[in-house]
């Protein structure tokens, strides 16, 4: 494992019970955390952050994939998954897309889990100790509604000023009790949903985002 990372923390946790009682299919969400030196610091600002991403991603993303595997049972075991980075105050929100946003992390992470989705994400700037809600949805249809759901991770000691904290996460089912439909199978609003008081909303039936 590269010098580059410092700490990689696993946080695994598992829904029970709803409201005091069992829930239909308990769920287990798992979040690995690469603590690693800003690799883009003390060189000004630049134009192209892929050389080092191209160098430094792809092994986090392994060393992250290893983790939620063992955690939640191997790729077979994952349902949804996330992404997510902290950079420290010393850097760039820049520098945490950097190490996220291409296919170095994220076409490694989805072949490692067998997904095939966009992979949703947040990113911050922030100190050590932040926590951050990393969202999850469904590893190969984004519109699953019922694995809509989130996972929050701090480390105590994470980032420092010069570092950044890449975040995978994945579950291994839907949120608990989920019963909210889902997006593949809506219904058409009627106008008089989509509509105004007074005038025609700026999206009407004809104009809404197609789910992909």
């Amino acid at each position: 494992m590269t010098g580059a990372i410092r700490r990689v923390v696993t946080v695994v946790e598992e829904s029970l019970h709803e409201l005091g009682r069992p829930v239909r299919t308990p769920v287990r969400r798992a979040a690995a955390v690469a603590v690693v030196a800003n690799p883009w610091l003390g060189r000004g600002v630049q134009d192209d952050l892929s050389r080092e991403a191209a160098a430094l991603a792809p092994e986090i993303a392994h060393a992250l994939s290893d983790r939620l595997l063992a955690a939640l049972g191997g790729a077979t075991g994952v349902e949804a998954f996330g992404k997510a980075a902290i950079v420290g105050l010393d850097g760039e929100i820049e520098h945490a897309g950097a190490l996220i946003h291409t296919p170095f992390f994220g076409d490694v992470l989805r072949h490692r889990t067998g997904g095939e989705s966009i992979i949703v994400f947040s990113d911050q700037r922030a100190g050590a100790g932040t926590p951050l809600t990393v969202p999850l949805w469904h590893k190969e249809h984004a519109a699953t509604r019922s694995h809509y759901q989130t996972i929050t991770v701090r480390v105590p000691d994470g980032p420092r000023p010069g570092e950044i904290a890449v975040i995978a996460a994945a579950s291994d089912g839907p949120r608990p009790n989920a019963r909210i439909g889902d997006r593949r199978t809506d219904a058409a609003l009627a106008d008089h949903v989509l509509d105004r008081r007074n005038g025609r909303s700026a999206r009407t039936s004809d104009q809404r985002e197609p789910v992909s």
